[in-house]
């Protein structure tokens, strides 16, 4: 009969981190992937993470990770949040909003940041429109465009953020398997 002790002294406990690692690190980036398009989840965030867990969980320079491809996939990183910011404002812009009108998106996304979500989606929506009455003092017609062109900018920073999420993982996978 076996003893647990002994059981536990036969494991390869080396391995068996390194294999939750790279469980761990897997399964953050595919829910990262989906979270670029999901507003719930925080997805270039998740992606980000695992990759920066890799490198210092492996050994830095040893993970097959070069501190080179890490600041390239930090540059994306902040650009996507930067387009997370600025998305629905460009797109505003684009479809005729005053000054008023991207500062409404500016301010509704923050605004939003308290309520979540559902905040962070109307935030913008409903800044933009409002400033655009308020302050812009535009018909309903033409602030109902700018709330469109903030629709439309909002949904082309989500294309751009699955982009930067692939431009992300491409790196990481390649500097990582092929490079390695």
């Amino acid at each position: 009969m076996l003893h647990i002790a002994g059981i536990v002294d036969s494991i390869d406990w080396g391995a068996t981190v390194d294999v939750m690692m790279w469980g761990i690190i897997v399964l953050l980036i595919v829910i990262g992937f989906f979270g670029t398009i999901l507003p719930i989840i925080p997805g270039t965030t998740l992606i980000f993470t695992a990759m920066v867990m890799h490198y210092f969980c492996f050994e830095m320079e040893g993970s097959g990770l070069t501190w080179q491809s890490l600041v390239v996939i930090t540059l994306l990183y902040i650009s996507s949040i930067i387009i997370d910011w600025f998305s629905g404002a460009i797109g505003a812009k684009w479809f005729g909003s005053s000054k008023w009108g991207i500062a409404g998106a500016l301010i509704g996304a923050l605004f939003g940041l308290f309520f979540g979500i559902p905040g962070l989606l109307i935030g913008p929506i409903l800044g933009v429109f409002l400033f655009e009455m308020i302050f812009a003092k535009k018909e309903v017609k033409e602030a109902s465009s700018s709330t469109i062109g903030t629709v439309v900018g909002g949904i082309a920073g989500t294309v751009i953020r699955v982009l930067i999420a692939l431009a992300m993982i491409t790196c990481y996978l390649t500097d990582v398997f092929v490079f390695n």
